[in-house]
């Protein structure tokens, strides 16, 4: 650094006067005077310049390096005086602030700010660290809690801050149990934590395998895993024992069996669960049975059966997630021991909403009667009914299936059915069509829509036409109104016993002749010998059909051939039957210009003209060529008219030339000649003569 300094009297203006420059960077002062002078100079090792008369005179270096640089301006104000000024002139480096990432700070847990940017300059700076706005010390070992946003200001020749944002580097750590629970299936929470930064990645593995742990554990996921918690910094590993609990497993190997009497029996009953399940039995005691739990398994033994014997054994498995239990009956043949119930009646129709009825009533075989304990009826629903009868709701027991429920001392439970139908006739039945009217030789399908009957599974359906019953050539099945077909339980009548609409569709040809005929189809309701005789039935009302049937044209009144002569006009006339009413065009080529007027086409000229008949069932055409024909009537009439011309003109003149002989000559009736008579006439002197007869 150089300080160099002029006389004061001296009236040079140096612009500037003091000058702070970076070591490298260009450097400029302007020296001038308002005084008059001679020559005007600066003198320094770098950019120095000769004596001039210039009114002002700049020094420039255009990187200035040089620590002992002293430039002076001079100037010559008369001969042999001169005076000077040194512009005082500052060189610096720095300071300069050099962290390793731009903006941020990564450093190690334990280290200190200051490892983290160096800091140089000359003069040599002054260093500070804030943390908001507070000093941090910048050799403090640093903690994870101290990352965050700072300032580095640093003061040298010059004023310097920088933002910087400290990351501090830590772990990986690994916080996780040794061991771990978790039931089957439920959502877990397993919390094994790698914390550092960077942020670990975590990996787990199982058996040497890696792994992702799912939201959920099965069995099959217990056992010992490892999570290796990784990064730029280290590697940490931490070993995990998951245990996964589960309630029992439906039960296995317990099945039904049929022995004699005297005959050794050997139920098993199986269930997997974590922890082991525990066993028991519901079953008629007697001395000769026995139960042993050994292995996770339960087996009961029952030696030398007897008919106390058979019934149902039912194992229960249970851990504190659960209990599952299975049932399987024991039959020892060789002995009587069916449930001693008796119910009367043993099967009940009813109909719909009726107000007498009579009990079904349950009672114990004589024999048994002593052993009973308890008696009740019970209906799907879950509905108990203590005591020996029941009543049907004839407005809502659609499906209830009763059953006699009895506990006998010896035998147990047992129960008896009873077979109990609620029937209803339709509200109403009709007949519609099935995919448009029908058309000749066509198969058509009718369909018997039945409403609201009960229950449909007994529904027969007989068709007639007019007052007489037939077959249909195909009878499909009774189907339930809304069916759907990906859903084949809904499709089935038996599976519902409350009121349904079904159907019943039959398919069948008819032709035109059977236009108008009446069909009607009559349901009956089958309920076997218990039921009304005779069933009862809803007949629909009659159902009049149509007959559709293509189009014919009649050809009789249309030939394929048709003549017209030149100049004449010609109709033709297309007809057609047909059901429905069939419309009538006339299709011909664009060239000819014909007359339409309804079915009737008026032509004129020759040419192919084609009659389209067409309906709902079917198109069919005709095609009529008509041929053009000279007429030559006039020609003839013509000719004959000259002929008869030119005849009578030579008649004519024949018969003059006659006329003039006869009639038209000179007679004299003086000196008469008699004449003997005789039959010519002389006609004077000529030799002509014509017989004559005579008149008498």
């Amino acid at each position: 650094m150089l300080h160099a300094a002029g006389v004061h009297a001296c009236p040079i203006e140096l612009s500037p006067p003091s000058v702070v420059v970076r070591y490298g960077d260009s450097v400029t002062v302007n020296c001038s005077t308002e005084v008059p002078f001679e020559e005007m100079g600066w003198e320094a090792s770098e950019g120095g310049m000769a004596l001039r008369h210039i009114d002002h005179l700049t020094w420039t270096v255009a990187s200035l390096t040089d620590w002992t640089i002293a430039p002076r301006c001079y100037i010559n104000l008369s001969p042999g005086s001169q005076c000077f000024k040194d512009p005082e002139v500052i060189l610096y480096i720095g300071p300069d602030v050099q962290c390793y990432l731009s903006g941020y700070l990564d450093l190690r847990e334990g280290e200190t700010l200051e490892r983290g940017c160096h800091v140089t300059g000359l003069p040599s700076p002054t260093v500070r660290w804030l943390k908001a706005g507070q000093l941090a010390d910048p050799a403090a070992p640093l903690s994870r809690s101290d990352a965050g946003r700072y300032t580095l200001e640093t003061e040298g020749a010059i004023f310097i801050s920088k933002e910087l944002t400290l990351r501090v580097l830590y772990g990986p750590e690994v916080k996780c149990p040794d061991t771990y629970t978790a039931v089957e299936y439920a959502p877990h929470n397993l919390s094994c934590d790698a914390i550092g930064y960077p942020i670990p990645e975590t990996i787990w593995y199982k058996d040497g395998e890696e792994v992702e742990l799912q939201e959920s554990f099965t069995r099959s996921d217990s056992g010992q895993y490892s999570i290796t918690a990784s990064s730029i910094l280290s590697i940490v590993d931490y070993t995990v024992d998951i245990n996964v609990i589960y309630p029992p497993s439906q039960i296995v190997e317990l099945e039904d069996s049929e022995v004699y009497v005297g005959s050794t029996v050997w139920l098993k009953c199986s269930s997997t669960s974590n922890p082991r399940p525990h066993y028991s039995w519901d079953y008629y005691p007697t001395a000769n049975v026995m139960v042993e739990n050994e292995d996770g398994v339960s087996r009961l033994h029952i030696h030398n059966a007897t008919a106390y014997n058979t019934g149902s054994y039912t194992c229960h498995a249970s851990n504190d997630l659960g209990k599952v239990s299975r049932t399987a009956g024991v039959t020892v043949k060789g002995t009587s021991v069916e449930c001693p119930i008796e119910i009367t009646p043993d099967r009940m129709v009813v109909r719909y909403q009726s107000r007498v009825l009579r009990p079904a009533i349950c009672t114990p075989a004589s024999a048994d009667s002593s052993h009973l304990k308890e008696m009740y009826w019970q209906v799907v629903q879950g509905d108990k009914t203590n005591g020996t009868s029941w009543i049907a709701d004839t407005d809502r027991d659609w499906d209830p299936r009763p059953v006699c429920t009895a506990t006998f001392n010896v035998i147990g439970t047992c129960q008896k059915p009873l077979n109990f139908t609620l029937y209803k006739t339709p509200d109403s039945v009709s007949i519609r069509l099935v995919g448009g009217s029908p058309v000749e030789h066509r198969e058509f399908q009718l369909r018997c829509d039945i409403t609201a009957v009960a229950p449909a599974a007994s529904v027969a359906v007989r068709w007639y036409r007019g007052n007489e019953t037939f077959e249909p050539l195909r009878r499909g099945p009774l189907l339930v109104a809304g069916c759907q077909s990906e859903n084949a339980t809904t499709c089935d009548p038996g599976d519902v016993r409350m009121p349904l609409g079904v159907s019943s569709t039959i398919s069948l040809t008819l032709n035109r002749t059977d236009s108008g005929a009446e069909f009607s189809c009559e349901v009956l309701l089958d309920l076997g010998p218990e039921g009304p005789q005779p069933p009862p039935s809803v007949t629909s009302s009659p159902f009049n059909v149509t007959v559709y049937y293509k189009p014919i044209i009649n050809t009789r009144k249309l030939p394929k051939a048709v003549p017209v002569f030149r100049g004449y006009l010609e109709e033709l006339v297309c007809e057609a039957e047909g059901q429905p009413t069939p419309k009538i065009q006339w299709l011909y080529s664009r060239d000819v210009v014909p007359h339409v007027s309804g079915d009737m086409l008026i032509v004129s000229e020759p040419g192919v003209y084609n009659c389209s008949a067409s309906n709902q069932v079917d198109s069919v055409y005709h095609e009529v060529n008509v041929i053009l024909k000279e007429d030559y009537l006039p020609l003839i009439a013509g000719f004959v008219a000259v002929t008869v011309v030119a005849i009578s003109i030579v008649f004519l003149f024949i018969y003059s030339i006659y006329y003039k002989n006869t009639k038209m000559r000179r007679y004299s009736l003086q000196n008469p000649k008699v004449d003997t008579p005789s039959s010519n006439v002389a006609h004077n002197g000529w030799d002509m003569q014509f017989p004559m007869t005579k008149l008498s």
